[in-house]
């Protein structure tokens, strides 16, 4: 987070008259005191920018703007900068007051509209004054996405995870996909790096064809002028011994895991499609953390299956035979799964000890990052296939060895447990 430059950052500007708080609302959402504070109006004279990680988002930049409503002797070069402001914010925060919207208000949300920025509305001072719901209705003519709360006594966690509700929810699709699947563990600076793909060829494969992740991580391999080499499972230790170097990376279907790393020398980087895809679509280091559970789950433990897409389930399907069995072998019996599929995510997810998702290939990442902040919501640790499976067979330390943080993530978390 620390070395990502700002032209790189979700720029997120934090606009409204003096003295509604915008100051406040920052300092709560980042924890410091990013911004000086005062009960007097104008304290705010220039852009205050604050860099920080809000996960799943990533890398973000607040830019605390100076009152649209400042009439100092400097007022009209103070809201000549919160306009240049808004000309690189990527999405808007407008904090207003209970029962207060104006002429300043209306011109912001037009200057949104015109400048196609995503625009969020904050009712702040909720401790002085709460809304009325003929103002809220009012609001949401101009947003559909409301917080309402109060900077000074408000729960720092609530408000945000109600923002980042509201932020995945606008957050341009260009911002949020991820760029690539495996380009960046590729070695540098020399020709041709090597892949291996280990594919098997079941029943779950589609007559004549590959499943989704398993041609988009080839497409990337591509992209990223990188030789791959397609194997199947039961072909993969004599195919290495006719290589006359060894590959750069190794990615396997989960369901071979412990072959591939059986087989796979030490000093080279492997990992699974689905873990991959726990990066490319979702946050992986919250996936990470949440197979931390698998150490402890007990009899009577409810554990929720989801897939995202519908296929009718096959003799030996994963998400209904071989994961289940798995969890059985590992953590024991008396575990009560349910298993979900499409667009069939609960919504209550309290009851859950862990949400066990797929890879999520067929969603976009928005629809993938909104199920884990519902997971998050319940205070329910949510993993993929692809890491719980290596944990269930021993080998996660292993497969997520090129994530540092991911793995950290998980560490931490299976030791709590």
């Amino acid at each position: 987070m620390q070395t990502t430059p700002s032209s790189l950052r979700i720029h997120i500007g934090i606009f409204g008259r003096m003295n509604t708080g915008k100051s406040s609302f920052l300092n709560l959402i980042t924890g410091q005191r990013s911004a000086i504070v005062s009960a007097v109006a104008g304290t705010t004279t220039d852009v205050v920018s604050k860099a920080m990680e809000l996960s799943p988002l990533g890398p973000v930049v607040f830019l605390d703007t100076a009152g649209l409503d400042d009439t100092s002797p400097l007022g009209e070069q103070r809201i000549q900068r919160t306009k240049n402001a808004l000309g690189k914010t990527d999405i808007a925060l407008l904090v207003c007051e209970s029962e207060i919207w104006g002429d300043y208000e209306e011109n912001m949300v037009k200057a949104c509209k015109e400048q196609n920025t995503p625009l969020i509305i904050i009712v702040n001072k909720t401790d002085l004054s709460s809304p009325s719901d003929s103002f809220l209705d009012m609001l949401k003519l101009n947003s559909p996405h409301i917080i309402t709360c109060s900077s000074t006594t408000s729960d720092r966690n609530l408000v945000i995870h109600a923002l980042k509700q509201a932020l995945l929810a606008v957050c341009p699709e260009e911002v949020l996909n991820a760029s690539t699947i495996l380009g960046d563990l590729l070695p540098v600076g020399i020709p041709l790096p090597l892949v291996v793909c280990i594919v098997p060829v079941d029943t779950q494969a589609p007559k004549g064809r590959l499943i989704l992740p398993q041609v988009q991580t080839i497409r990337d391999c591509l992209d990223h002028q990188a030789a791959v080499v397609v194997v199947k499972e039961d072909a993969y230790p004599q195919m290495l011994q006719k290589l006359s170097a060894l590959p750069d990376l190794v990615v396997c279907d989960s369901q071979v895991v412990d072959l591939m790393v059986r087989n796979t020398p030490e000093e080279v980087p492997c990992t699974t499609f689905s873990i991959l895809f726990s990066r490319f679509k979702g946050d992986i280091e919250v996936m990470a953390a949440g197979a931390g559970v698998l150490a402890s789950l007990q009899g009577g433990d409810q554990v929720l299956i989801a897939e995202a897409c519908t296929h009718h389930p096959m003799m030996d399907d994963i998400a209904r035979v071989k994961i289940p069995r798995w969890i059985a072998e590992h953590c024991g019996s008396g575990i009560e799964i349910t298993t979900v599929a499409g667009r069939d995510y609960p919504e209550d997810l309290g009851h859950y000890r862990l949400v066990l998702h797929c890879g999520g290939c067929t969603l976009n990442r928005r629809a993938m990052l909104w199920r884990i902040e519902q997971a998050t919501e319940f205070s329910v640790p949510i993993t993929n296939y692809g890491i719980a499976i290596s944990v269930l067979h021993g080998v996660a330390e292993r497969t997520l060895a090129p994530f540092p943080e991911a793995l950290e993530a998980y560490l931490q978390a299976k030791n709590r447990q």
